[in-house]
C-alpha cells in the first residue's frame, strides 16, 4: 500500500488499545493523520489516544471509542461518533485490526468460545467493511486494511501446540474475503484499495486480552488442574525444550512460564519452512491496482532486462529452461519414432510401422 502522505487524512483503527493497533495509532498520529481508535477495553484505548495525541503535530485529533466489533450496532455507533467528533463526512483509511486468539478445539472446547472468537475476528472485519466502505468511497482515495494472520495459510501453531481451529478459520475467512473484495472493488469502486496483512509471531498482549474478551480468569487465577488441562502435555514439552520449564516443573512454574513466552518469541517470525510457503502460495496483494497491460515478454522469461542488457547483480536471473524430452525409439525400428512417423505420412513410402495398422486417408468407391 503506497500512500504519499498521511497529513490531513482521517484513519479508523479497531483494536487500538494495545499491540499492533496501539502502534498504528501512534505512528499515524505522528505523521499528521487524525485517528479514531476503538477497543473493547475503555482504559487501554483511552491511554492509547492520550499518548498518541500528546506526541502528534498540531492540527491532529485522536479520539478514543469503546466498541465491540462483533456487534454491528456498536460498529455503526462508533462510525457515527467519529464522524461527529472529527466533523467529517468521509474517512481515508480503515484498519480492521481487532482480534483475539481463542476457540482452540472444535471438538473439546465450548461452542460459545469458538463462536465468540469467530465473531470478533471475522465479524469485526465484515461489519467494518459494511459500515465504512461508503465513507472510503466518498474520500475518493480510500484504503481498507484487513488484518489476518499467517494462520490463514496453515491451521496449526506448530508441533505439540494446542489446536487453533477458530482462530485459523476466522483468518482464512479474512484473507479470502479481502482477495475477493479486491476484484469486486476493482470493478465497482476503483477509488478504494484493499490490503490484507498477515503478520507472524508478534510480541503483543493478545493472550491476556483474549481471555479478558471471553470473560475468562487470568492465568494467575487458574487452579493447578485447570492450568494443566489448558496446556496439554505436548505443549508443556515444548516449554521444557525451550528452557522455560525444568524437567521436574510444578504447576506454579508453569504458571510463571506462560507470560515469559512473549519474550521468548520476541522478534521471531515464521520459521524457515513456513516463510517460503507463504511466498509460494500467495504473492503480496496490494489491492485495487489496474492489471498490467499486455506488452513485451517479461525479462524473467527472456533472461534479459528491459533495457536489453544481460542480467547482472540486482536483476532477474535467466530462467532455467526445461531439458528437451528424449525421443523414444521403437523397438522394431533403428530410427527414432518421430522419423518413422514422418516416413509413414508419405503415401507409399516404406513399410507400415510395426504394430500400427495403417488406414488410407481416403478410399475411393
Amino acid at each position: 500500500m503506497a500512500v504519499d502522505s498521511f497529513t490531513g487524512k482521517l484513519a479508523v483503527v479497531t483494536g487500538g488499545g494495545s499491540g499492533i493497533g496501539r502502534e498504528l495509532v501512534r505512528q499515524l498520529a505522528a505523521q499528521g493523520c487524525s485517528v479514531a481508535a476503538c477497543d473493547l477495553n475503555p482504559d487501554s484505548i483511552a491511554v492509547t489516544a492520550a499518548t498518541a495525541w500528546a506526541a502528534a503535530p498540531s492540527g491532529v485529533r485522536v479520539t478514543s471509542h469503546v466498541c465491540d466489533v462483533s456487534d454491528e450496532a456498536q460498529v455503526l455507533r462508533f462510525r457515527d461518533e467519529l464522524l461527529e467528533q472529527h466533523a467529517s463526512d468521509h474517512v481515508d483509511l480503515v484498519f480492521a485490526n481487532a482480534g483475539i486468539f481463542a476457540g482452540a478445539s472444535f471438538v473439546k472446547d465450548s461452542r460459545q468460545e469458538w463462536e465468540r472468537t469467530f465473531a470478533i475476528n471475522w465479524g469485526g472485519v465484515y461489519f467494518c467493511a459494511r459500515a465504512f466502505l461508503p465513507l472510503l468511497i466518498a474520500s475518493g482515495d480510500g484504503v481498507l486494511v484487513n488484518t489476518s494472520s499467517v494462520a490463514s495459510f496453515w491451521a496449526t501453531a506448530g508441533p505439540g501446540a494446542p489446536p487453533i481451529t477458530a482462530y485459523s478459520t476466522s483468518n482464512f475467512a479474512i484473507k479470502g474475503f479481502s482477495e475477493a473484495l479486491i476484484e469486486d472493488l476493482r470493478s465497482n469502486a476503483p477509488q478504494v484499495r484493499v490490503v490484507v496483512v498477515m503478520p507472524g509471531i508478534v510480541n503483543t498482549g493478545i493472550a491476556e486480552n483474549s481471555r479478558r474478551a471471553l470473560g475468562l480468569p487470568e492465568w494467575a487465577q487458574l487452579s493447578d488442574a485447570e492450568l494443566l488441562e489448558l496446556i496439554p502435555e505436548a505443549g508443556r514439552a515444548v516449554l521444557v525444550a525451550t528452557g522455560l520449564l525444568a524437567e521436574d516443573f510444578s504447576a506454579d512454574d508453569l504458571r510463571q512460564a506462560i507470560p515469559r513466552l512473549k519474550d521468548e518469541f520476541r522478534g521471531k517470525g515464521p520459521g524457515p519452512a513456513p516463510a517460503p510457503m507463504i511466498r509460494r502460495r500467495m504473492p503480496v496483494r496490494a489491492a485495487g491496482r489496474v492489471p498490467r497491460p499486455a506488452g513485451p515478454r517479461s525479462p524473467h522469461r527472456t533472461g534479459r532486462t528491459r533495457s536489453g542488457a544481460p542480467p547482472g547483480r540486482g536483476t532477474a536471473a535467466p530462467p532455467v529452461r526445461p531439458r528437451p524430452r528424449a525421443r523414444r525409439r521403437c523397438g522394431a525400428c533403428p530410427s527414432p519414432g518421430r522419423s518413422r512417423r514422418r516416413a509413414d505420412r508419405s503415401a507409399g513410402s516404406g513399410p507400415a510401422h510395426p504394430g500400427r495398422s495403417r488406414v488410407p486417408r481416403s478410399v475411393s468407391a
